[in-house]
C-alpha cells in the first residue's frame, strides 16, 4: 500500500464550541470552513476546516466532548508556507500563547515549528517547510 497524504483529521469539539472553532481555525489560523451550512442545517453531524487542497480537519460537536488530556492525543503537526516570525506575528496579533517552540524532525525534514492550542485543549504543532528536497 503506498500512501499519498493525509486526508483528514477527526476532531471532537464541544457541541457549543463552533462559534469558538471558527474564531481560532478560521479567523486566526486563516483555515476555511467547509460544510457549515450542511452541519447548521442538521445534514452532517461534522463540518470541516480545509488546510490545503488535499487535507482538512473534520470538527465534530459533541455534547459527549472531554477535552484531550495527553493519555489519548499529543498534537497534529500542520507545515506552514509562512516563516516562523510570521506565524508568531499573526499569532501574537491574535492573542494567541505560543507554549513552546522547537526544530523538530517530521515528514518534511526538521524546521522551526511552534506549539499552540486551540480552544478545547488540542495541541497544534505549525512547522515552517524545511529546505529539504
Amino acid at each position: 500500500m503506498d500512501v499519498r497524504a493525509i486526508d483528514h483529521v477527526n476532531l471532537r469539539i464541544p457541541a457549543d464550541g463552533v462559534d469558538e472553532a471558527l474564531g481560532f481555525y478560521r479567523d486566526v489560523l486563516g483555515f476555511e470552513p467547509e460544510n457549515l451550512d450542511r452541519y447548521e442545517r442538521g445534514e452532517r453531524p461534522l463540518f470541516s476546516v480545509r488546510l490545503n487542497e488535499s487535507a482538512i480537519v473534520h470538527l465534530r460537536p459533541d455534547e459527549a466532548f472531554t477535552p484531550p488530556d495527553g493519555e489519548s492525543y499529543d498534537h497534529v503537526a500542520v507545515v506552514v508556507e509562512e516563516s516562523i516570525d510570521e506565524v508568531k506575528r499573526t499569532l501574537a496579533e491574535a492573542g494567541v500563547d505560543v507554549e513552546r517552540e522547537s526544530t523538530p524532525l517530521g515528514a518534511t525534514g526538521s524546521a522551526p515549528a511552534v506549539y499552540v492550542r486551540d480552544p478545547f485543549g488540542y495541541l497544534l504543532e505549525l512547522k515552517a517547510a524545511s529546505d529539504r528536497d
